[in-house]
């Protein structure tokens, strides 16, 4: 199989959607496929066997690491050239709306994938009259494409409300050993709590993630404001356009920013903490609580899209229900829940356990053959369709 993949996003920029292309790359060439990725510049050539062809893109205003990125002539000769069996435009807006046209163009197998929720983004960034609108356009990029898979769902079924048709699950999986409990460091936590407090009682909470407004990081930094800090210390995996922020929110207090990590380095952080605390409300599925919970780890959480799918309220986490809650209400509701997992160990290892039996349910090969399987029935449909035209 060829497999054309046109992307507005890709590494080395770390985030769900590079982290899950860079999965299926890896995949399709260790299957005996070829893939082809045309996305924006990225400083490489060549990922796991496929050719990586690149474009400038304009840096967004507010939030510099995406661009607008534009389609290139020579992206069109690529094509041409690698005769794709199909093409698969992921989170479509300017260079994957473009790519669908040429996918209309050359009479190839089109499909999608949703991967990010840009009307949130709207409202996150200070653009709420713009969500009705985004909502409009993705639909209609989508619904030209023969599938499109999304990650969750709870997000499946939003797309669908929202009149997004033809939506096929595309799950997500995790590495059970790279991210698993044997990985906790006491060194570790020394470096973080101090010599004298690694055995302690004292907790470690853990963010991991992207530092940026639609994580709603600030709710996090105002709960742990009111915390008992000789009971917890906090943790920042990660970085972004919003970490002056989040340093200056978090000001005076005990906490420890790592910057980002990636391999092992990441595993030792989820493994060597007690809690992971998730407060986001904009993910389709949410890839680093997977990993936390394969980590051992129970989340506090919203009761949100994505993340919905993986924790249960009081089996592998603690969600909050911000329906209806004003700001400080939701602050003081969230304090509360890791409050209690601070102080309640039995409840922490009882969660731990759920949490490892969660994460057992999902498996990088299985999920990938999910979307091959999807691949070659729309290529058979569209073959089926040009011998009956």
């Amino acid at each position: 199989m060829r497999v054309a993949i046109i992307t507005e996003n890709f590494l080395p920029k770390l985030d769900g959607v590079t982290r899950t292309l860079a999965r299926l790359l890896t995949h399709l060439e260790a299957t005996g496929h070829r893939a082809l990725v045309l996305g924006p510049r990225c400083g490489m050539h060549e990922y796991a066997g496929a050719e990586i062809v690149t474009t400038p893109g304009i840096p967004l205003p507010f939030y510099p690491e995406l661009k607008f990125n534009f389609f290139r002539p020579l992206f069109l000769k690529k094509l041409k050239q690698f005769q794709p069996d199909i093409i698969h435009v992921v989170d479509p807006v300017v260079l994957g709306a473009v790519g669908v046209a040429v996918a209309k163009l050359l009479r190839r197998p089109l499909v999608s994938s949703y991967h990010t929720n840009l009307a949130a983004y709207c409202r996150h960034f200070g653009f709420p009259w713009l969500t009705g609108l985004m909502w409009r356009y993705n639909r209609f990029l989508h619904n030209h494409c023969a599938l499109t898979f999304c990650p969750s769902p709870s997000t499946a079924r939003a797309l669908r409300q929202q009149g997004f048709q033809r939506v096929r699950l595309w799950p997500r999986g995790v590495d059970g050993t790279l991210f698993r409990p044997e990985r906790r460091r006491p060194e570790l936590r020394v470096a973080w709590l101090g010599a004298e407090d690694e055995a302690s009682e004292r907790c470690v909470l853990l963010y991991v993630g992207r530092i940026s407004r639609e994580k709603n990081l600030l709710l996090l930094a105002k709960a742990y404001r009111q915390l008992d800090h000789r009971r917890c210390h906090l943790v920042i995996v990660g970085g972004g356009p919003a970490l002056a922020e989040l340093r200056q929110a978090l000001a005076g207090l005990p906490v420890t920013f790592t910057g980002y990590l990636s391999g092992e380095a990441l595993a030792e952080a989820y493994a060597s903490a007690d809690i992971f605390a998730f407060p986001s409300t904009t993910e389709t599925f949410g890839q680093v609580v997977l990993e936390a919970l394969a980590s051992g780890l129970p989340v506090v959480g919203l009761q949100a899209e994505g993340i919905c799918d993986l924790v249960v309220h009081d089996e592998q986490g603690l969600l909050l229900d911000p329906t209806g809650l004003s700001p400080a209400a939701q602050v003081a509701a969230y304090r509360d829940l890791l409050e209690r997992l601070v102080y309640e160990r039995s409840t922490r290892e009882r969660m731990r356990a759920a949490a490892l039996a969660q994460a057992a349910r999902y498996s990088w090969y299985e999920a990938m053959e999910s979307l091959l399987r999807g691949y070659e029935e729309v290529m058979l449909q569209t073959e089926q369709a040009l011998l009956a035209a």
